[in-house]
């Protein structure tokens, strides 16, 4: 047995990781009991099969639990002969589980081998979240109890630490009573205890004598059950100092001096409850591995409305940039003042020397057309990529709405129904670093022989402008008088540009022009898009999750 848990601490390890990093937080059928599953595995893991695997002669640790009012801590101080754990009337009694033990036991119980995480408390009264140890000499060497809360307590952490410390066991003592032994509660700890494999045995306590029928009915219950559990019978008798009578007690007083005699039954119950939690590692796991799946798909389908709608976003963007609305309004206003208006298409043919001189002595002598016709460009940019971040926005937070786990997720982050506010901000930085960049082909085209002269003569910012607007030449979407402006500047800009590097090389500079600023508009709606991804990225788990979790049960599998 030794090679064995030596084989197996490295994969349980690596489940337990695997589990406590599994992301289930979204909304899907199912979710909450997959969460539970997970978290009680991982800490069945930790508490218990580690612990036990590393030292398999550490004491035998037994765990009284059961219902409020249904008596483990009277049991308990009975079964070790004196009040260690304090009972009452009032609910809920037991806050910090009580061990008792052999005083040459208390060594394997004062650091962190079992219950990780959960404070000592040795020689008092333990408070919420301690473990109080006890010594007695009422207990043999080799065996403890535990004596936990109510698994029903209306304390949330009470049942919390009442379900971890039935975990962390080698074997449960579950009291009930005659009045309360059908609850659906205690059925539903059973029932785990017979997933887990827990050995188990059953203490109907308080039992009337005019109850005879409750035992056989308690015991065909267990049957149906499919549990394998011993029914310990504790008659209704008065307290004597708060102790149960020895003559009611015997039962359980048999039970446990069984094992406190026997150190091989106590052996067997360990390897048993050992061997029937690693067989329910398989099946418990693929309960996450299942929800993690789920989740998943769920995230997958959230994403995919999401790259949908941003998709759709460049793509307005693209159009706007074909469509030639961008050379509509201001920015044609802007261009009239750097190039004149007049009788420009008329005379273009012949004219473009005249038009050269007129933006060289605009942008050289007079930069406040120049500087403002840069400017207007660069906010209509900014007002189409705003405007298709907000339907994206919209579209996204819409189509999330009609999905439940989308729809719990944006509860918490209304805020990404519309842009982000750091938008305009950035997009100014990339508008205004793309003008930067047509500006540096112009000047790196500019740098041939050919060219060299008549680029002084323009200038790199009206080569750069013409340029820009060259992205914008085609007139799709305009009508009327806005066809022969905007047409009239899409060729002025043209036959200006031709005439300083060739017709193949404008073509060129505008394509690449083009090009870099789709790029730049594409970056910023996936940077608005990542805002959903991050809310999917903090609720479901990675991609590989099922994966790895397959994996280390496979591992566990082996080993075993």
């Amino acid at each position: 047995m030794v090679a064995v848990s030596e084989t197996l601490l490295e994969p349980l390890q690596r489940l337990r990781d695997d589990l406590r990093s599994v992301r289930l937080e979204l909304d899907v059928p199912g979710a909450d009991e997959a969460r539970l599953a997970r978290d009680e595995l991982a800490a069945q893991v930790d508490d218990y099969l580690l612990p036990r695997l590393r030292r398999m002669d550490a004491p035998a640790l037994i765990v009284v639990g059961g219902s409020t009012g249904a008596g483990k801590s009277t049991l308990v101080n009975s079964l070790v002969g004196a009040v260690v754990s304090p009972a009452g009337v009032l609910r809920p009694t037991t806050r910090a589980p009580v061990l008792a033990c052999n005083p040459a036991d208390v060594r394997w119980f004062e650091d962190d081998r079992v219950l990780p995480g959960v404070p000592r408390v040795t020689g008092s009264a333990g408070g919420p979240g301690t473990l109080q140890l006890v010594r007695t000499g009422a207990l043999p060497e080799g065996l403890a109890l535990l004596d936990s809360p109510d698994i029903d307590s209306v304390l949330a952490e009470n049942r919390s630490l009442a379900a971890q410390l039935l975990a962390a066991a080698d074997g449960w003592l579950f009291v009930t009573t005659a009045a309360r032994y059908a609850d659906a509660v205690p059925w539903g700890y059973l029932r785990s205890a017979r997933e887990r494999g827990t050995a188990l045995s059953v203490v109907l306590n308080r039992v009337p004598a005019d109850a005879g029928e409750v035992r056989g009915h308690l015991e065909s219950m267990i049957e149906s059950e499919r549990l394998e559990a011993e029914v310990l019978v504790v008659p209704e008798a008065p307290l004597a100092d708060g102790l149960v009578p020895p003559d009611a007690l015997r039962p359980v007083r048999a039970w446990l001096d069984g094992l406190a005699a026997d150190a091989h039954a106590r052996s067997a119950l360990v390897r048993r409850t050992l061997r029937g939690a690693l067989a329910s590692l398989p099946v418990r796991a693929a309960l996450v591995e299942r929800a993690a799946v789920d989740q998943l798909t769920a995230a997958s389908e959230l994403r995919a409305e999401a790259d949908a709608a941003y998709a759709e976003a460049l793509r307005e963007v693209e159009a706007a940039l074909r469509s030639g609305s961008l050379l509509r309004g201001e920015v044609l206003a802007r261009w009239h003042e750097v190039v004149g208006t007049g009788d420009v298409m008329r005379a273009l043919e012949n004219r473009v020397g005249w038009l050269r001189d007129r933006l060289r002595s605009i942008v050289t002598g007079s930069p406040a057309a120049d500087v403002e016709l840069r400017e207007t460009v660069e906010s209509r940019i900014e007002a189409v990529i705003r405007s298709a971040a907000e339907r994206a926005a919209e579209r996204t937070a819409r189509a999330w709405r009609d999905r439940v786990p989308g729809r719990t997720l944006l509860a918490d982050a209304p805020e990404l129904a519309r842009a982000s506010p750091g938008l305009d901000r950035a997009a100014e930085e990339e508008v205004r670093a793309w003008q930067g960049v047509v500006f540096d082909l112009v000047r790196d085209e500019g740098a041939s022989k050919r060219a060299t002269a008549r680029l002084a003569s323009l200038g790199v910012n009206g080569a750069g402008l013409t340029v820009m607007l060259a992205v914008f030449a085609q007139t799709g979407g305009l009508t009327g008088t806005e066809v022969v402006v905007a047409g009239g500047t899409s060729a002025v800009s043209q036959k200006v540009l031709e005439a300083i590097f060739g017709d193949q090389a404008v073509r060129t500079l505008a394509s690449r022009a083009r090009e870099d600023l789709v790029e730049r508009v594409d970056g910023l709606l996936r940077a608005e898009a990542a805002r959903f991804d991050a809310l999917l990225d903090a609720a479901a788990p990675e991609a590989d999750a099922f994966a790895r979790l397959h994996t280390a049960v496979d591992a566990i599998r082996r080993a075993a």
